[in-house]
């Protein structure tokens, strides 16, 4: 990862359940080379804590803005502390 590294718990609100999202998030997270998990949660969001450059991170969510089926209505964005020595990107399951 180049640049300046955060991690940022984001949660998606919209059409982000069983359309492919968490699949999406993970494809995406590899080809970025960012690191993290993503769940779905009860309320039908989905949240994800995610850690890499600001640019890595922005592409992802551009990258699920633009896949088909998903609608992202809304997303929760926090800054949190970055884990160190985290690898790799998991799909937690639902609940």
């Amino acid at each position: 990862m180049t640049g300046t590294i955060e991690r940022r718990r984001l949660t998606f609100y919209g059409t982000v359940q069983g359309v492919g999202f968490r699949w999406r998030a993970r494809m995406a997270a590899s080809d970025l080379s960012l690191t993290g998990w993503v769940e779905n949660c009860r309320d039908g969001s989905v949240r994800m804590e995610v850690q890499g450059s600001h640019h890595a991170i922005t592409r992802m969510i551009l990258a699920l803005k633009s896949a088909p089926y998903i609608v992202i209505e809304s997303i929760r964005n926090e800054s949190i502390p970055i884990i160190e020595n985290e690898s790799g990107f998991t799909v937690h399951n639902a609940w």
